[in-house]
């Protein structure tokens, strides 16, 4: 599992703000690009995004800025890279792309057990699950889909590594608040 940019710059930025000497003190987009040396543009729409789910409060104005909206206990690992990673399908059969474009030679039988797939694929939850075996057999381009063995091995390595995410904290990751603050000063 590798985890894309986006998700690895959102863990940063909000380390950067759980590591301010105050944490009401507010912080800017160009503090963290420069500590980081990554693109300030990119960062701002990960900014924007960790704002619209909670993690960010932003103040407008000439003085204005953004800090943590919450205490960095509060914040769990795994839910976030839940809701920040864009994909977590490890394979083709992990994937519901497939299921939302029908070939135009499926038949109606097929296209209803897609539809049926493609609305048991991910819970609301955004618990993970495989998708069903049926839809897989009908629109995955690999032959073996149906009867292959290496996805429920994949699965349940994704299915760990998001439970390893979900017992730590940001809270866990700045144990070294001192250190961390300093490098990044």
């Amino acid at each position: 599992m590798r985890l894309t940019n986006y998700s690895d710059y959102a863990l940063r930025s909000l380390i950067y703000l759980a590591t301010k000497p105050e944490p009401n003190l507010l912080a800017n987009i160009s503090d963290i690009a420069n500590s980081y040396h990554i693109s300030k543009s990119h960062l701002t729409k990960i900014i924007h995004q960790l704002g619209q789910l909670g993690y960010i409060d932003s103040v407008r104005g000439k003085n204005g800025g953004i800090r943590l909206a919450c205490a960095p206990k509060d914040i769990n690992l795994g839910v976030l890279i839940k809701q920040i990673e864009p994909d977590f399908a490890l394979v083709e059969c992990f994937s519901t792309d497939l299921l939302n474009s029908p070939s135009p030679n499926t038949d109606g039988a097929s296209r209803a057990m897609m539809n049926t797939a493609k609305k048991s694929a991910y819970a609301n939850d955004m618990s993970l699950k495989l998708i069903d075996e049926t839809a897989s057999h009908i629109v995955s381009g690999c032959i073996i889909s149906p009867v292959c063995q290496l996805k429920h091995v994949l699965f349940e390595a994704l299915t760990a590594f998001i439970a390893v995410l979900e017992r730590y904290t940001l809270a866990d990751i700045i144990s070294n608040k001192d250190e961390l603050a300093a490098l990044l000063s």
